[in-house]
């Protein structure tokens, strides 16, 4: 019996080593793509339309970082947060549409580019409308959300 116990011994570590182990199959959260990029937009829009700009600044990062029109760089949620009241009045409505978007191969950054339109009113209460081009940057965050890290706008004439 002792002679046969190394025997069994040897059995099992070449069993361990040389057939394989079966392990569960690992599944990856999904790819990002320049789709969900677009709908994350939409989802954008209809939180600051719902929210104003509560609903606006939650899809901000912390750090993110707005290259105005014609205005300096301001960095920072809370510092870009500061300049947005302007959509919680409900005679303001800032509407975007992404044209394009493309995400990063390694799957974590992305843009989306588009026109925007602002609707408001003037001093004697007549309907405006203002144009424009956006560009958003967005960074996939450690929770597996997306945020803009950096978004950048500027006026354009009236489409035709």
């Amino acid at each position: 019996m002792k002679s046969f116990l190394p025997i069994l011994v040897i059995a099992f570590l070449v069993a361990t080593i040389a057939l394989p182990i079966a392990r569960p199959a690992v599944s990856a959260s999904p790819k990002a793509t320049a789709e969900i990029l677009k709908r994350l937009e939409g989802e954008f829009m209809k939180a600051a339309a719902e929210k104003g700009s509560q609903g606006y600044m939650s899809y901000y990062a912390d750090d993110s970082v707005e290259v105005p029109n014609g205005a300096p760089l301001i960095q920072g949620k809370a510092e870009i947060a500061k300049g947005m009241g302007f959509l919680d009045d409900k005679n303001n409505q800032l509407i975007w549409t992404p044209v394009g978007a493309d995400i990063s191969s390694s799957g974590d950054l992305g843009y989306t580019y588009g026109n925007y339109e602002f609707h408001a009113k003037d001093k004697e209460g007549k309907p405006v409308v203002q144009y424009g081009k956006y560009t958003s940057i967005w960074k996939l965050q450690k929770d597996g959300s997306w945020k803009v890290v950096l978004d950048m706008g500027n006026a354009s004439p009236e489409p035709k």
